[in-house]
């Protein structure tokens, strides 16, 4: 399942069409795939992290925000995956859902600058493992052409 996932996740980063539509059918892709309950696309830039695809049951509660909070602030200043697999005790959590029990965040990296992050959630607390985090870093990896393709 992984390398299939893999494949077609390259395969619609690289279709033609808007990045706006692109992202979508990504983040669609990554949370039908992984099986998880909400999975977002951000971009960063200009020290803001800004929604740009979501798939799940509702939108997030903060669309954009400062680059330096929450767990992708975390995930950003690591310049890799940071995981909580129990957001109730992580101060760093910036509450999307009341029934969010684990996030993992993997930065996207372009050379060595951070130009976007994957926000993986789950219902439940320690949904997510090291394969997860693995995972994550290889679907960064991957998705990397919807920001850096001109």
């Amino acid at each position: 399942m992984t390398d299939d996932l893999m494949n077609q996740v390259a395969r619609a980063c690289a279709e033609t069409g808007s990045r706006a539509d692109r992202a979508q059918k990504v983040a669609d892709l990554i949370c039908h795939g992984t099986g998880h309950r909400w999975v977002g696309l951000y971009s960063v830039a200009a020290g803001t992290v800004a929604l740009d695809a979501w798939s799940g049951p509702a939108p997030p509660a903060y669309p954009e925000f400062p680059a330096d909070q929450g767990l992708a602030g975390a995930a950003i200043a690591a310049r890799d995956v940071v995981l909580s697999n129990d957001v109730a005790t992580d101060p760093r959590y910036l509450a999307n859902s009341a029934t969010t029990g684990s996030e993992l965040i993997a930065p996207v990296l372009a050379g060595s600058q951070v130009v976007g992050t994957i926000d993986l959630e789950s219902d439940r607390v320690g949904a997510f493992s090291e394969a997860d985090a693995d995972l994550a870093r290889r679907l960064a990896a991957a998705v990397a052409p919807l920001w850096t393709a001109t």
